[in-house]
This record gives C-alpha cells, sequence and structure tokens, in this order.
C-alpha cells in the first residue's frame, strides 16, 4: 500500500500521513514534489498524470480544492466551479490510469439540497439544487460523486483468465464544517470558524468591537480537523462500500456559540456586535452521521471549546507565516 495525499498543505491533509505529501501552500493549485524540483499543476492533465506515473500510489486520499467562504463563493462562483472541476476530474482520470486501486474524495455538506428535510442523510446528495450562495463549488462538489459512480461501475471489475478481479473502487466522504489549525484564515475568502479567528485577534489586538457577519442564528455543525484526519485514515483501511458517507459529529452549533468559544478562548473583552445587515446562507444543513458511526463504532469527537482553544492558540503562535 502506497498512499497519495493531495492538499497535503492544507487543513485536513496536515493532519494525515502518507507516503507522498502534495501540497499548494506558496502557489495557488501547483504542488511541489517532496525531493523533487518538478511542479504538477493539477488543473494541467498531464502534469497531474506524470505525477501519478512518477509516484506510482496504490491508493489516494484527494483533499485538494480551491476553497473559501460565502463572500468568497458569492463574489468567484464561476471560478470556484472551474478550477474545481479541473482538479477533480484529473486526480480521478490521473489515478485511473495509473492503477490506483482505492480513492477518498473529499465533498461538503454544501453539496446538499437547499429544501431538504432534516436530518440530511446520503442518499438526499441528487435530490435537488444546493443553496444559491455557494452553487458553483457544491456543483463541482457533487460531480465527484458521479464521477466516481461511473469510474466504479465501468472499471470496478475486470475479469482475468475467467475470474473477476478488483478494480477501482472510489468513494467520497462528506465532511461538516472543519476547523483547526493549519487553515486559511483570510478575513474576506475563508470559511466561517478560521474568520471570526482572525477576526477577533485583530479586535483584541487593536481595542475594536469584534463585528460579526450577519445574525449569529444560523447552525452548522462543526468538527476538528484532527479528529477527520483519523476517521479518513481509518475509512481508507477499513471502508469496504462505495457510497458516500457523511463525517459529523451530530452536534449543532450557532455561530454565536462559536463567537462566544472564540471570544473565550482569546480572552477578548471588548464588545460583540452582530452586523444583520449582511446575509446568513443557509439557516441550518442538519446531518445524520449514523453511517459514520456504524462503521466506526466507539468514535469520540473533540468537543467545540476545546477544538476552539487548540485553533486559537495555533493562530497566535504562527500568526506572522500562517496563511491570512
Amino acid at each position: 500500500m502506497k498512499t497519495l495525499l493531495t492538499g497535503a498543505g492544507g487543513l485536513v491533509g496536515s493532519t494525515i500521513e502518507a507516503d507522498i505529501r502534495v501540497m499548494g501552500r506558496t502557489t495557488p493549485w501547483k504542488v511541489p514534489l517532496p525531493a523533487s524540483n518538478c511542479w504538477y499543476d493539477l488543473t494541467n492533465f498531464d502534469d497531474t498524470l506524470n505525477l501519478f506515473e512518477e509516484t506510482q500510489p496504490t491508493h489516494v486520499i484527494h483533499t485538494a480544492a480551491k476553497v473559501g467562504g460565502l463572500g468568497a463563493n458569492l463574489a468567484h462562483m464561476g471560478e470556484f466551479y472551474y478550477d474545481n472541476m479541473l482538479i477533480n476530474l484529473n486526480v480521478l482520470e490521473a489515478a485511473r490510469r495509473s492503477g490506483v486501486t482505492k480513492v477518498i474524495s473529499f465533498m461538503s455538506t454544501c453539496i446538499f439540497p437547499a429544501d431538504v428535510k432534516y436530518p440530511i442523510t446520503e442518499d438526499m446528495l441528487h435530490d435537488g439544487e444546493p443553496h444559491s450562495s455557494n452553487f458553483g463549488y457544491a456543483y463541482a462538489k457533487r460531480m465527484l460523486d458521479v464521477q466516481s459512480r461511473a469510474y466504479n461501475e465501468q472499471y470496478g471489475t475486470t475479469m482475468v483468465d475467467g475470474k473477476f478481479s478488483f478494480g477501482t473502487k472510489y468513494i467520497t466522504v462528506i465532511p461538516t464544517n472543519i476547523y483547526g489549525p493549519n487553515d486559511n484564515f483570510e478575513l474576506e475568502n475563508s470559511h466561517v470558524v478560521p474568520a471570526l479567528i482572525h477576526k477577533c485577534y485583530i479586535a483584541k489586538r487593536d481595542k475594536t468591537p469584534f463585528v460579526i457577519w450577519g445574525s449569529g442564528k444560523p447552525l452548522r455543525e462543526f468538527i476538528f480537523s484532527e479528529d477527520v484526519g483519523k476517521i479518513t485514515k481509518s475509512l481508507l483501511d477499513t471502508y469496504a462500500d462505495t457510497d458516500p458517507i457523511i463525517i459529523s459529529t451530530g452536534v449543532e452549533h450557532s455561530i454565536r456559540d462559536v463567537v462566544i468559544s472564540i471570544a473565550d478562548a482569546m480572552d477578548f473583552q471588548g464588545p460583540i456586535i452582530y452586523d444583520d445587515r449582511r446575509p446568513d446562507g443557509q439557516y441550518k444543513k442538519t446531518t445524520s452521521n449514523k453511517k459514520l458511526i456504524n462503521q466506526l463504532p466507539g468514535l469520540e469527537f473533540t468537543p467545540l471549546q476545546e477544538g476552539i482553544q487548540k485553533t486559537v492558540d495555533w493562530f497566535v503562535a504562527n500568526y506572522e507565516n500562517c496563511r491570512k
């Protein structure tokens, strides 16, 4: 078993050990291969195929993506769709051509229909349109499931000497809102937790109010990045199915809960203001983690306050060099 990890420098990728770690921190969408002078652009198929042919992995964990928060998705809808479609198409096709037997690809809960009954389960994936605030990114991620299913259908089994031989087993996982150290903490283009941590840091430093975009009422399920990394490795070793699987704690928190946790972790004593003139996005995305718990019984998750504290401590300690 030889595992290649895309997005190794990212939030989830940084928590996962792999034989081949490819990352794109300094040059977006280009990944330096360790101990090599070559650069591989995952939006370029020839580059991606060369990467796979040179490294010859048997397994792949695919986390690389162009990601961002609500503001970034609204402003760059087309870019998020185009770049993520290219990355995903290239990685899975290069994996297939190189004989990779198992791929775990990361989707997101934003792929689910905006109008859906709760809790959300894996079989609701294609039941309707995703939310309008990030439909470009959501559809690109949703297509990972389509491509994986199509490849499993065509290449999942082959006939060798009159016997069926195992071929591709490409699966997708659907994590809820991931947060943790090594995230992107940009104020305008990051996800809610890192953006709020950075805002709180500045408010404390400058002795200004901590201003929150929206009412703070929407509910989300947050999961610590280290938990996601451990779960992913376990699924790579044990998950024998090919259907998508949701990675979730099963517990919802309001944005206000997160804000209070961040303020406490940062020891912020100033005023907190909710700017409800700004959009909230989708109100809730309640998921079911029943399939995950059945697959990995006894699974324990990092409590929100503990995870927030670890993330805040890391951000403060690495402020000068982190992505911000």
